[in-house]
């Protein structure tokens, strides 16, 4: 599919529409989730945030229902974001979450006509030093021959993962009703371009819009020494943390991340 204004063809993202309940004439919110994460990962908060506006989840490149690809770059998930948001006729407000909240600034820093409002939940415009390989190479070691359920596929898992919240985010990837089942994740693709996913592509220029950084209390993702980073890029940028939460704040505290995204979107 081309898109007006994007200069190239392009494979849309897999997205889940949510119809605002009572509208009230808000910008449309794109969520975008994660690494090893789906859009419906996020299906209780887009509901409650359609509400009063028309919410839109996507699954990212080598993710969810999405087409696979060979490169997984932050410039590359801002373009399959900017086509989705002219595809819904242009303009939104954006929140995305760790790699979703890179991508998010990266389109914020190229395609800032498409963005109303920004929310960057739990992560920086900063290279980190951590690595998910491992967790890569845990699910590409299961054993899936044999499995029907997710109860029998955590417990293999189990060996090589010590954290049941972690193994029962990532066996939401996995896809039971496939033959054979796989993972509904480009693993192998995800381990290569692990070092650009846990990096910063260094992209210079300024998005001037509102911009809220939203941070677990108890996250180590966002540092006070990064600010001066994320002002110079985000110029209006506000911060905000979440008390009692780590960096799945989302998850850890729903009501309070809806809350705190609903009091900054209406502003």
């Amino acid at each position: 599919m081309r898109w007006d204004g994007l200069g190239y063809d392009l494979i849309m993202l897999n997205s889940v529409f949510y119809p605002a309940q009572s509208p009230v004439g808000l910008p449309p919110l794109l969520i975008v989730h994660g690494l090893f994460g789906s859009a419906r990962n996020w299906g209780v908060i887009a509901r409650r945030m359609a509400a009063d506006r028309d919410v839109v989840a996507v699954d990212m490149r080598n993710h969810g229902d999405s087409f696979w690809a060979d490169s997984h770059t932050y410039a590359d998930m801002a373009t399959d974001l900017a086509a989705v948001i002219a595809a819904h006729g242009g303009r939104m407000d954006v929140m995305g979450h760790s790699m979703g909240g890179k991508a998010a600034m990266q389109l914020a820093l190229t395609h800032g006509d498409l963005v109303d409002r920004l929310i960057v939940a739990d992560i920086a415009p900063v290279a980190y030093d951590h690595d998910q390989s491992p967790h890569v190479r845990a699910m590409q070691g299961l054993d899936l021959a044999g499995i029907t359920t997710r109860g029998a596929a955590d417990s293999r898992l189990a060996g090589v993962m010590e954290d049941p919240g972690l193994r029962a985010f990532f066996l939401q990837s996995l896809d039971l009703k496939a033959d054979p089942v796989r993972w509904r994740l480009n693993l192998d693709v995800l381990a290569e371009q692990m070092p650009a996913i846990v990096g910063w592509p260094g992209t210079k220029g300024v998005f001037d819009g509102p911009v809220l950084f939203l941070a677990g209390a108890g996250s180590h993702y966002v540092k006070p020494e990064y600010r001066a980073d994320m002002r110079a890029l985000f110029p209006a940028a506000r911060f905000a943390k979440i008390p009692g939460a780590g960096h799945w704040l989302h998850a850890e505290k729903p009501r309070e991340f809806e809350d705190t995204l609903r009091v900054f979107l209406t502003r």
